[in-house]
């Protein structure tokens, strides 16, 4: 087998992230005890709407508000 890659700092915040997650929707005895593969499609969509909606938001807060694309000169 190959050797594996190391992780890129992104992707090890997104790990972080859904541990975190996972825990504030009291989720991670049962990723502890079956993995996340143990999860129903729901508890795993939650997890994956509530992080894309934190990245969205963290995004959001470092671009500057009166520059959109859709403003015409």
């Amino acid at each position: 087998m190959g050797q594996k890659k190391e992780l890129t700092e992104a992707q090890k915040r997104d790990i972080t992230m859904k541990y975190e997650i996972a825990e504030e929707l009291g989720l991670l005895e049962k990723v502890a005890q079956v993995g996340w593969k143990g999860l129903t499609a729901k508890e795993s969509g939650r997890i994956g709407g509530i992080m894309g909606k934190k990245k969205r938001d963290a995004q959001s807060k470092g671009k500057n508000p009166c520059n959109t694309s859709e403003e015409k000169l």
